[in-house]
């Protein structure tokens, strides 16, 4: 049996109710199946996750969800896009270690 994935996939419409959150730092992780690096990254978001109650975590399939990925200028992947109060207001290109992503969710937290 598959293990779990702690950080939900969402399609538009949720996207569009969680984004509207105030007060959340939500992490959206834009991804692709057959992406490697975006494979990597998703055990990393899961850790990340499961140990930082104070944020919301989603991923959204840019092959499935291509709309919502060209409205926020995907053009690389993984993409981790920071959203508060309905607005973008970091992104990370490309694969990152937990530590330093682990750093930059803190340090919105703590605004």
């Amino acid at each position: 049996m598959a293990k779990k994935e702690i950080v939900k996939e969402v399609n538009s419409k949720e996207f569009s109710q969680i984004i509207k959150e105030k007060d959340k730092l939500i992490i959206c992780d834009f991804y692709a199946e057959w992406c490697m690096p975006c494979l990597m990254t998703a055990p990393i978001m899961d850790s990340i996750a499961s140990k930082t109650p104070g944020a919301t975590f989603i991923k959204v399939n840019v092959d499935d969800e291509n709309s919502l990925a060209q409205e926020y200028q995907i053009s690389s992947i993984p993409c981790i896009v920071f959203i508060k109060d309905g607005q973008e207001v970091d992104r990370v290109i490309g694969a990152q270690n937990e530590e330093f992503l682990q750093e930059k969710i803190n340090d919105y937290l703590k605004l």
